[in-house]
């Protein structure tokens, strides 16, 4: 049976915009799959702890040479780690914060960042050439960020050091299937979703202009929120069908 584990990052809980992210997402992901088990690790509200020394001395030990004493220093990683491999399909929630991700996810990526867990070098000593040990995984990255511009060829590609490295630090794992969503301006787009159950019918509309103007860049959707009145845009564009997020075509403006 499939089975997905929501990942949510954000230190805040009721105004957190990429938490209600993942909440729509499995809402429309329940009413498409009914029969996929859900499972939530919070690493934003509560506190994963950074990797130290002890981690270090424990993580390198070869697996032949694993000892109950000497891997005292990774049971809580195991415990990720054990919880992580059981999924196949991944929903990771996140804010942008100082222009990457939140420390509690960056804590959580470093414990289950395991060599000959998650990874191995190809040879089996430092060669430069990493394996993923992650097979046929799914991930969904939900991100928010208070400014726009990170997509690809953007003016502010450059700084965009969230969603970039999570598909990359994430691939090396070996999950090659990421797609992702990022809201864009939603601290100008500011009200709570919940507060602001509009029902908007852009046909209907003379205000378009204050719409999201909604972009594919480098196969990443980007939704830039243009006015707070529309936060809950997202109900009426985004559609899930078999587990696959999609786009209401009259609202899709493809820049390549």
């Amino acid at each position: 049976m499939s089975k997905v584990l929501i990942i949510n990052a954000s230190i805040r809980n009721e105004k957190s915009h990429s938490r209600k992210l993942t909440q729509l997402f499995e809402e429309n992901w329940k009413n498409k799959n009914p029969n996929y088990i859900f499972t939530h690790r919070e690493v934003g509200l509560e506190e994963i702890p950074p990797i130290n020394e002890k981690w270090i001395a424990s993580a390198f030990i070869k697996p032949k040479e694993r000892t109950l004493k000497n891997q005292s220093g990774v049971k809580f990683s195991d415990k990720l780690i054990k919880e992580f491999k059981e999924h196949n399909i991944y929903v990771i929630g996140t804010p942008m914060y100082n222009w990457s991700i939140p420390s509690g996810l960056k804590s959580y990526i470093d414990q289950l960042m395991r060599i000959n867990e998650t990874w191995k070098f190809r040879s089996g000593v430092p060669d430069g050439d990493y394996v993923g040990l992650l097979k046929e995984k799914k991930m969904f990255i939900l991100s928010s960020r208070g400014d726009t511009g990170y997509g690809e060829n953007e003016k502010n590609e450059h700084m965009n050091f969230q969603t970039t490295y999570l598909k990359f630090v994430f691939g090396i794992m070996g999950i090659e299937d990421i797609s992702t969503i990022s809201l864009d301006n939603e601290e100008f787009g500011g009200e709570i979703f919940e507060n602001s159950k509009i029902k908007i019918l852009p046909r209907n509309r003379t205000d378009l202009k204050l719409l999201p103007t909604i972009y594919i860049s480098n196969s990443d959707l980007i939704i830039v929120m243009n006015s707070p009145k529309f936060s809950e845009f997202l109900i009426e564009v985004l559609t899930l069908s078999n587990g696959i997020l999609s786009l209401q075509p009259e609202y899709l403006d493809k820049k390549t």
